[in-house]
């Protein structure tokens, strides 16, 4: 296994850094940097550089290259779910979804999760790394590549806790909104988080107005603790105030995800409560039914109540939909398929 960097892995200005320690023209960093986000996967096909540069940045660099490990298309929508092999045998997915306004791809941050969600399939066994920028950027190459689609939107919603790799994810970012990169605009890229405050404030000051989804599934600070740890640190207080914090520098919506489980979220009650935490604020609730995870209790609200729950947000003004429910019959939900996986091999 190479311990060379990733070249993908730099933003142009970084590599206009590279090419001068190398003694070449700067303009070369543009040269490259396009030719990386139009997913080259050796530096052979760099042929406007010439063979000399190209062998001085294969001795010093390397080109990872995520290999297509499985691949499932929904026979229901077309949905596409890939699980991708990294460099260190590692496993990752990638969703992409069709949808009238254009192809949405959802990413992954991360090789596993350390938040501990308890609805999550992707928390189980905790995280073994961050993802490495170009390791995410890899992903829209290879979906848009092997799925022949056009990707114009990025969820950054995949396996892992994006804020809690911020070095790579914003850099990432950056490559993404590039007009040299993947030029994808910064309000068709969202970014997920399951509340790491301090970090939703970090993001805001990157300048590139992406939408903030904030995971907030619970409004009753003990409740929410025992569904997602990371309340004990960032209490739904301190959340909001990032949130709203995020709206007053950006200017943006932020969207409120708010997993309805039987029994446990789903009660008009809690309908209140979060109405009461939201109102008067720049906020939209996208209500996701559970998925079911083998190894947990919870399941998802009946279709009643979810109407109960959306009808009581959207009569009182705060907008609530119901997310679409995409690829069901390929478990498009992320963890699962790499969890299998893994269990195959007895990892």
């Amino acid at each position: 296994m190479s311990t060379k960097p990733n070249l993908r892995n730099f933003t142009e200005s970084e590599l206009i850094s590279i090419m001068k320690e190398l003694g070449e023209a700067s303009f070369r960093a543009k040269q490259i940097f396009k030719w990386l986000h139009k997913g080259v996967e050796d530096f052979s096909e760099m042929t406007d550089l010439s063979k000399t540069l190209r062998e001085k940045l294969s001795s010093v660099y390397r080109i990872d290259n995520l290999k297509i490990e499985k691949k499932l298309v929904s026979s229901i929508d077309g949905t596409i779910k890939y699980l991708f092999r990294l460099y260190d045998g590692s496993f990752i997915e990638s969703v992409v979804m069709k949808y009238k306004h254009g192809n949405t791809i959802c990413v992954s941050s991360q090789v596993g999760c350390n938040m501990g969600c308890r609805f999550c399939a992707s928390a189980i066994g905790g995280k073994l790394r961050n993802l490495e920028t170009g390791e995410i950027t890899d992903q829209v190459l290879k979906a848009q590549k092997d799925s022949g689609l056009k990707i114009s939107n990025i969820v950054m919603m995949g396996i892992g806790e994006p804020l809690d790799n911020f070095l790579n994810v914003s850099s990432f970012l950056k490559n993404a909104n590039h007009e040299n990169g993947l030029h994808i605009s910064a309000r068709h890229i969202t970014v997920s988080t399951c509340g790491i405050a301090d970090k939703i404030s970090s993001l805001a000051d990157l300048g590139l107005p992406v939408t903030l989804s904030v995971s907030l599934h619970c409004p009753i600070n003990e409740k929410r603790s025992e569904i997602m740890p990371v309340n004990k640190k960032y209490p739904i207080e301190v959340l909001l105030d990032a949130a709203k914090d995020y709206i007053r520098k950006t200017g943006r919506r932020v969207s409120i995800e708010y997993a309805l489980i039987n029994g446990e979220t789903d009660s008009l009650d809690f309908a209140k409560k979060l109405l009461s935490l939201l109102e008067g604020g720049l906020f939209h609730v996208n209500l996701i039914p559970v998925n079911k995870v083998t190894e947990r209790s919870y399941r998802k609200s009946s279709q009643k109540q979810i109407k109960l729950f959306m009808d009581y947000l959207n009569n009182n003004g705060l907008p609530a939909t119901l997310r679409r429910e995409m690829g069901s019959d390929i478990n498009a939900a992320c963890g699962q398929l790499r969890k299998q996986t893994m269990e195959s091999r007895g990892d």
